[in-house]
């Protein structure tokens, strides 16, 4: 009797630590369900916005331990999109992204820190563009979890970041107003 009672005891004890875990997701992005979107201004009056149609990635998420969580997007630069073929045609070329000879761009965490208890974190990792990988950080907030209609569950983060083309080989200069570009993720996933 003795053994059984000091066995639950020590059961209970562990029980929330073994169901506290890592939950994995896959970014649903064929179902269009997540989005990379950048915008850059357009020489000081107005924004340029784009988005790159083809991406992948994953993540995964632990609500307790945000050094457990982690980020990975592999994108098509070949799939980027602003709505007008000839600037898309310009914007693929070796003046930008030189898509033939760089098919891919790719972020890859190696951080995350929660800043506060409202579902914010500090994500850095190494950012792969134009065959340049750079150290970046962004701000990333959860902006929903919970069942979907289709069984499964799913949670979403959007994020953005702030990026200088020439940091990353990209050299062609379009004045002081377009050095910087702002990347947008949004990225729902569904859990494995």
């Amino acid at each position: 009797m003795k053994k059984t009672v000091m066995a639950a005891a020590l059961l209970a004890m562990t029980a929330p630590q073994a169901f506290a875990a890592v939950e994995n997701y896959t970014v649903d992005s064929e179902g269009m369900h997540a989005s990379v979107n950048f915008k850059v201004s357009h020489l000081g009056y107005s924004w340029l916005v784009g988005r790159f149609n083809d991406f992948k990635g994953s993540f995964a998420y632990d609500e307790d331990n945000a050094a457990d969580n982690s980020v990975e997007i592999t994108i098509n630069t070949a799939s980027l999109n602003t709505n007008h073929a000839e600037r898309d045609r310009h914007l693929r070329s070796d003046d930008f992204l030189d898509v033939s000879k760089f098919p891919e761009a790719s972020f890859k965490s190696t951080s995350v820190t929660k800043t506060d208890d409202e579902g914010e974190y500090l994500v850095r990792g190494d950012l792969t563009l134009h065959g340049v990988t750079r150290q970046v950080e962004f701000e990333v907030e959860q902006v929903g979890a919970g069942k979907d209609p289709w069984g499964g569950f799913r949670r979403g983060f959007e994020g953005e970041m702030e990026l200088k083309p020439a940091d990353f080989g990209i050299e062609y200069d379009l004045g002081p107003a377009s050095s910087t570009v702002y990347l947008e993720m949004h990225l729902e996933g569904v859990r494995s």
